[in-house]
């Protein structure tokens, strides 16, 4: 059963066989059963928690934020990424547990749109990445460069990219008719197959691991470098800010890496050995799983990039405190009873826990 960012319709994706190097016919039934069961679950939980957690982040940007930085608006376009990602998913839980019904024109313009939406997401970390390490290692230059402006410039250029990136999906992508069901997958021509193939799995591999770590690396490294010269009496909140650098670094790493290990593997299974029935059969399963930890990433976007900032907590908690809060026992009104004015608290007493504040 092929999952939405399979970069090829993989040996025992939507086919009832895979194949060894001997071109020996492979039951993969259990790849198929395997996929039909745990795909829709998985994608039906990663469609509430970031449906819920994107849409509580686009609220209190709209509501609260109003857009008045450059980071304000990658946290907007990283979460528009993340809900073009979350609003094919059921499309998708549908067809790994049946078939594709949707057409042709569903199948190039979902499957484009969802990897338009996975390297947009991957390209709006990269760039709040850099806004933070403008922010805090270079903080006089950062007053001028770090405008709306440019944050919607930027933006803008961000989406051309990712689309263009995309674009062999809304090409290739059609359905085909294979043993007795409907699939949505790429169709190459048979001499550049295995040529789309590589270019498209490295290129997954460039932009949705290798370029952001490469990024996450020297920034958040030369973040860590100036934190460190902050005053001592900081201490508490430079150990904090620390820490959230390493956990984005980590859960980043931890997410995609599988993945991308996973479809390379597969590309390269016959210099690395694994051409046996069982290992191929392993594999395919492999992916299936690491694709849709991958997908769990969207959810966890909004939690390290805003919901752990001070004063994105407090917007939350007025929000609440006012819309919800109303229709919840008096007996749970003390949880939201932090004023407004608190959350536009800004740490404007020092340098230092400026330059830290710009992390959390």
């Amino acid at each position: 059963m092929p999952t939405p960012l399979a970069i090829e319709d993989y040996e025992g994706g939507t086919t009832p066989y895979v194949y060894d190097n001997l071109a020996t016919p492979c039951d993969s039934v259990v790849v198929q059963n395997f996929g039909s069961r745990f795909l829709p679950v998985f994608y039906s939980l990663v469609l509430i928690f970031g449906l819920l957690g994107n849409a509580l982040v686009v609220l209190i940007l709209v509501k609260y934020k109003k857009f008045r930085s450059m980071t304000d608006i990658y946290l907007l376009n990283l979460c528009i990424s993340d809900l073009l990602f979350i609003f094919s998913l059921p499309f998708w839980a549908y067809y790994a547990a049946h078939e594709w019904i949707f057409g042709d024109v569903m199948c190039k313009l979902l499957s484009g749109l969802y990897l338009g939406g996975f390297y947009s997401g991957s390209f709006f970390i990269i760039l709040l990445t850099i806004d933070r390490y403008l922010a805090i290692v270079y903080a006089v230059f950062a007053i001028k460069a770090r405008t709306v402006a440019y944050g919607i410039l930027t933006s803008a250029v961000t989406w051309g990219v990712a689309l263009l990136a995309s674009t062999p999906a809304f090409l290739f992508n059609e359905v085909q008719y294979e043993n007795n069901r409907s699939a949505c997958s790429p169709h190459y021509q048979p001499e550049t197959h295995k040529k789309w193939n590589l270019i498209l799995t490295l290129k997954m591999n460039l932009i949705g691991l290798i370029l952001p770590m490469i990024v996450m690396t020297f920034c958040y490294a030369q973040i860590i470098r100036t934190l460190m010269k902050c005053r001592n009496d900081k201490k508490n909140k430079k150990n904090k800010a620390v820490k959230l650098i390493f956990i984005i670094m980590i859960i980043y790493f931890l997410f995609w890496a599988p993945y991308n290990i996973a479809i390379l593997l597969h590309i390269f299974q016959k210099s690395v050995d694994l051409n046996s029935c069982g290992s191929i059969s392993n594999l395919s399963i492999a992916i299936q799983v690491t694709e849709t930890l991958a997908m769990a990433h969207c959810c966890v976007n909004p939690v390290i990039y805003a919901l752990v900032g001070e004063k994105f907590r407090k917007y939350i908690s007025s929000f609440f405190r006012r819309h919800v809060a109303l229709h919840l026992p008096k007996s749970c009104l003390n949880l939201y009873s932090e004023p407004l004015e608190r959350a536009s608290s800004t740490y404007s007493q020092s340098t230092g826990e400026h330059e830290i504040s710009a992390v959390l």
